[in-house]
């Protein structure tokens, strides 16, 4: 088995992707999104379509900006715990 290092090495993790929820809630709320997204859509004319395309590439922008900050905060949280459990009481930050 190859190490965590090596599989990010090898672009085999990707916490953008790979770490989803799975649960029943979350997928039937993907559903109702879907669902809720196309029922408006296919209400509004092709000015408000545009409109609403604008607004959704901005929210997907803002939601990948989020979500690497939150990757790299948990990360170096994740990182600060490991280096303060391997350190002796006497060594730690």
């Amino acid at each position: 088995m190859k190490s965590i290092l090596e599989e990010f090495f090898y672009g085999n993790v990707c916490p953008s992707t790979d770490c989803h929820s799975k649960d029943e809630q979350t997928k039937k709320l993907m559903e109702h999104l879907a669902d809720h997204h196309e029922n408006l859509n296919n209400t509004l004319t092709d000015k408000q379509k545009e409109l609403l395309e604008k607004f959704d590439d901005c929210y997907g922008e803002l939601t990948d900006i989020n979500e690497r900050e939150i990757f790299v905060y948990a990360f170096r949280l994740g990182a600060r715990i490991a280096i303060e459990v391997l350190l002796p009481t006497t060594d730690r930050l």
